[in-house]
């Protein structure tokens, strides 16, 4: 995988208030905006899948930035995991210390998120409309967001593989209950974890083209 810090103008391993939550803060130069991502239960910031989907953000001209949602003693506690108010509220933590940091001021902030985390993508949203400009949810489990979902404005795209149809049905319930731009797409042959050949390069493509459409 290639260096993204080459082509970085800021590169940060940082600290994410009030815990300290520790994360990795990329934004390249002539940023479109950016992303924050919101691992799976039983991930972290070094999920290699997340990573790989960031490192082809910011090729596309977004920063990004990977942290982890809990901390090491919360993430012992299984509730935590699918504590999805927790979990939103980390989101919106870590976007208001954005705000505050000069090189990613007027940068509109999007949000991608894998399975519970995809959840908390869109409860945050949910609860900050004018904060999140685009919602992206990889394989997620929307249903858990409850009834945050009609509150949500940023348009949100749901991406499932189609041989993960137990999921697939939330995501079809799911967008009947969302009220905003909104869109539903399946990747043939992938399954949950889209590890199969070439269905996570589909996931970037589609995340690509919806920011680089919405996030502005």
């Amino acid at each position: 995988m290639t260096d993204h810090r080459d082509t970085s103008e800021t590169h940060e391993l940082v600290r994410i208030p009030p815990l300290g939550l520790p994360g990795t803060l990329d934004i390249p130069r002539a940023a479109r905006g950016i992303v924050i991502f919101a691992h799976g239960s039983g991930s972290s910031r070094l999920s290699p899948r997340n990573i790989h989907v960031a490192g082809a953000l910011r090729k596309a001209g977004f920063g990004t930035l990977l942290f982890d949602l809990l901390s090491e003693e919360e993430a012992d506690i299984r509730a935590h995991v699918f504590d999805i108010d927790l979990l939103s509220g980390r989101l919106a933590a870590a976007a208001e210390w954005l705000a505050a940091r000069t090189a990613a001021q007027r940068l509109p902030l999007g949000l991608f998120g894998a399975s519970t985390g995809a959840a908390a993508a869109l409860v945050a949203a949910a609860g900050e409309p004018k904060m999140f400009k685009a919602v992206v949810s990889r394989g997620g489990r929307p249903d858990l967001a409850g009834e945050s979902l009609s509150g949500v404005r940023a348009p949100t795209l749901l991406i499932v593989g189609g041989h993960d149809p137990d999921v697939l049905a939330l995501n079809r319930a799911a967008l009947e209950e969302l009220d905003c731009t909104k869109r539903l797409e399946i990747v043939p042959g992938a399954t949950h974890l889209f590890e199969e050949r070439g269905t996570l390069d589909q996931v970037i493509e589609l995340a690509q083209d919806w920011f680089l459409t919405h996030l502005h």
